[in-house]
């Protein structure tokens, strides 16, 4: 037997809508019932492409870019000039997205892992990480590892002594 299920108003489905845009104005909302929605419509998407991203937001990552966040969510970008170790740099950050998690609301970059002719991209949502592998570092690109967290009560100073610990 079915339980009986309150519908969502249309005045909570606009507040609802408005709050995902304003953490992500460029996230696909689909209007569904009982998650009735094909399974290709939500995986293997490639939604997360940076440069495409760069080329909507130029400011992506940089340190004084912000969304539409509360009051009480900051976000805090580190760089370090040249490459970074991935040997310390994965587990590090595995570490912080466990123990931190539940206050990062998002965490991106983009790395120059030592001895990588590619870029590796990353980006989180709490304690769930993706990265990969993406294009080449261009002839005369400088690289450099930064990195972006957006959260609420984060330790800025731990969190960027932990990243530069990483440097190669």
């Amino acid at each position: 037997m079915l339980n009986k299920v309150d519908l969502v108003t249309a005045e909570e489905l606009a507040s609802v809508e408005a709050a995902i845009r304003a953490i992500n104005p460029y996230a696909k909302l689909h209007r569904t019932e009982r998650c009735a929605l094909p399974i290709d419509q939500l995986l293997d998407r490639n939604a997360f492409d940076l440069d495409r991203i760069l080329d909507i937001e130029p400011d992506f990552l940089e340190s004084g870019h912000h969304h539409h966040h509360s009051d009480e969510v900051r976000s805090m970008s580190f760089t370090i000039p040249g490459d970074v170790d991935p040997e310390k740099f994965m587990p590090w950050i595995n570490d912080v997205s466990q123990a931190q998690g539940p206050n990062i609301l998002r965490s991106k970059g983009i790395l120059a892992f030592k001895g990588e002719p590619r870029r590796f991209v990353f980006q989180g949502v709490h304690m769930i990480l993706d990265g990969d592998l993406q294009r080449d570092w261009k002839a005369g690109e400088t690289r450099s590892s930064r990195l972006v967290f957006i959260g609420r009560d984060l330790n800025e100073n731990e969190l960027r002594q932990g990243f530069e610990a990483c440097a190669a």
